[in-house]
């Protein structure tokens, strides 16, 4: 007889507990031994054990009163919203876990929003109950309020001590629904993730929905259309343990031998080889929104950049990116992101598991332009952009923002908000304390700095989640930077029409300051469609070409000064002006 299988995740705000959550399932269940118990357990990377924050999504195989319960910890910031997304497409219920200290903040809704599309049932638990602060029975009356639930489905417990740990075991397994399949039909499984393994190349983490799957045995990739070998399949505990099969409903890997990355992608339908199936419904295209280019700190080091961020993008959906040139940094790579702490991550990974340091530009989003002729396109990068007379109409992405605060710093946010182009829309209370502001504002207004000084405004108790709402007509211009009379199109930009000035005088300065003197004159210029709209001058290094002069006619003196003056209008007209490296990663690092 089979044993009962049930598949679910946890879903949260970024630090609401949900990995130590993990951790106490694991233990309760006795899946690993008490020796090799370690504080975030199913936080595999060394980034994630630092900052104390889920990156990647983690599944983990448990036993429970004769029960197997697969486990997906899920990441909780904005930038990692597609993980989560994966991981509720391989499973049936959702434990949506609530701070009792913080209570509901914006991600939260924004998790919660995702698992009743996909129709997932909601297990709703009070966590950090035995914090100093906590108020389980306030945060419980928002929950009820939130989802209609009634007093008694509601389970608290500790992540930290264990408290009401079993009790939320069992609720899984009384309210988590089994999964339904036919074990007797052909083999279909769906890809929800992938490793790369240097040694047995890409690893598959799949959900089989039907049929079953044994090691060694032919696969094909439905959508890849790939055919390939499971040479080992297995289960997560939550290291990857070899197993005869995975059957329908169950949640395992299979190495697959796959050395190129290309060859499989998430969201795949992996069948028996020889049979024909319908594909899976997969997952929607990630759209990142957020670019930026790479450039490899030393110029040798562009292939080895190529293949490792082929290896990430494997692990990550997200993550797109195209080759690129330019004249100042070399050949790099123009990358899409889906945030700023995204472009963090994998910079940081780049450098940590390739031993690659990169010079990230300064990230700017996607934009939209109707030509004269008609055509639409999108602009991802500035460089891209015509020239102002063959465009029709330019639209930039707008984004819902939510923002979860204390109602004392209404005031401060509203504030900020009026800096940032924002169109509000509503304040909802939560409760007495605190108000869900919504408002609609653009991308490129958000993806920088404003998350930061969101934090600063409301003394760290504000949070935030963001959905894209689609493309808005805009007056938006390209600012060019000319040095000496050359566009450094590295330093482009695309901004508002009424900050361009701005911009441009603040460019300028900067560059003034990073540029080093030359024996002539530099001219640093702003432009907008050829109109010169601000300008600084870089004086020349000056030579005491007299130093060696004593007594004598004051001719002589005039003679040498106007030997010089002449020598630096020739460098001037025919010298080039050498910027180095330095000055643009300087420069990329972009002030609020």
């Amino acid at each position: 007889m089979a044993i009962p299988i049930r598949n679910f995740c946890i879903i949260a705000h970024i630090d609401h507990g949900k990995s130590t959550l993990a951790d106490r399932m694991i233990e309760v269940t006795h899946t690993v031994s008490t020796r090799e118990m370690r504080e975030q357990l199913l936080d595999t990377m060394d980034l994630e054990r630092e900052r104390g924050i889920t990156i990647k999504l983690q599944p983990v195989r448990m036993e429970w009163k004769g029960v197997t319960v697969n486990l997906i910890d899920t990441p909780g910031h904005v930038d990692f919203a597609y993980e989560v997304s994966r991981s509720l497409a391989a499973v049936e219920s959702a434990v949506l876990l609530v701070d009792a200290s913080q209570g509901v903040q914006a991600q939260t809704l924004s998790v919660l929003y995702q698992a009743l599309d996909q129709g997932l049932t909601i297990i709703p638990v009070i966590n950090k109950i035995d914090l100093p602060h906590a108020e389980p029975e306030r945060r419980a009356e928002e929950l009820i309020k939130l989802l209609g639930c009634k007093p008694e489905e509601i389970i608290f417990c500790s992540g930290k001590s264990g408290v009401g740990v079993p009790e939320l075991l069992d609720a899984v397994v009384e309210r988590t629904p089994a999964p339904v399949g036919d074990p007797n039909a052909p083999l279909r499984g769906l890809v929800f993730d992938c490793i790369y393994d240097p040694f047995r190349g890409v690893v598959a983490y799949i959900r089989v929905m039907d049929g079953a799957i044994t090691a060694p045995s032919k696969i094909h990739l439905v959508q890849g259309g790939k055919d390939t070998e499971a040479q080992e399949v297995g289960g997560f505990l939550p290291k990857r343990v070899a197993r005869e099969n995975i059957l329908t409903g169950e949640i395992g890997y299979i190495v697959t031998g796959l050395k190129e990355v290309g060859d499989i992608g998430i969201g795949d339908t992996i069948t028996a080889f020889g049979e024909q199936v319908e594909a899976l419904p997969g997952y929607r295209q990630v759209i990142p929104m957020v670019f930026a280019s790479l450039y490899p700190l030393e110029a040798d080091e562009y292939n080895q950049l190529r293949e490792s961020i082929g290896k990430l993008k494997l692990n990550d959906a997200a993550l797109q990116f195209v080759p690129e040139h330019s004249p100042a940094l070399g050949s790099g790579f123009r990358c899409g992101f889906l945030g700023m702490l995204h472009l963090e991550i994998v910079t940081e990974r780049l450098n940590r598991e390739y031993s690659i340091e990169t010079i990230a530009t300064v990230p700017s989003v996607a934009y939209e332009l109707t030509t004269t002729d008609g055509e639409t396109k999108i602009i991802e990068s500035p460089a891209d952009m015509p020239h102002p007379t063959f465009i029709q109409e330019i639209s930039e992405p707008w984004v819902r923002l939510e923002v979860v605060s204390p109602s004392t710093v209404i005031g401060n946010i509203m504030e900020l908000l009026s800096h940032h182009r924002s169109d509000y829309k509503s304040t909802q209370f939560l409760d007495e304390e605190r108000v869900v502001l919504t408002y609609e504002v653009p991308l490129s207004e958000i993806v920088t700095s404003f998350y930061d000084d969101l934090k600063s405004v409301s003394s760290g108790y504000a949070s935030m989640s963001y959905a894209m709402l689609g493309f808005r007509p805009a007056d938006l211009v390209k600012l060019d930077m000319m040095v000496a009379g050359n566009p450094i199109e590295a330093l482009s930009t695309i901004v508002p029409k009424s900050m361009a000035d701005a911009s441009g005088r603040r460019i300028c300065e900067r560059l003034k300051k990073l540029i080093p003197k030359h024996n002539f004159e530099v001219a640093i210029q702003a432009t907008i469609g050829g109109k010169i709209i601000a300008r600084e001058t870089i004086s020349a290094y000056r030579k005491d070409v007299t130093a060696k002069l004593y007594g004598g006619d004051v001719t002589r003196r005039n003679k040498l000064l106007d030997k010089q003056k002449k020598g630096k209008a020739r460098m001037k007209q025919f010298g080039s002006v050498s910027i180095p490296s330095g000055v643009f990663v300087d420069l990329l690092r972009k002030d609020s």
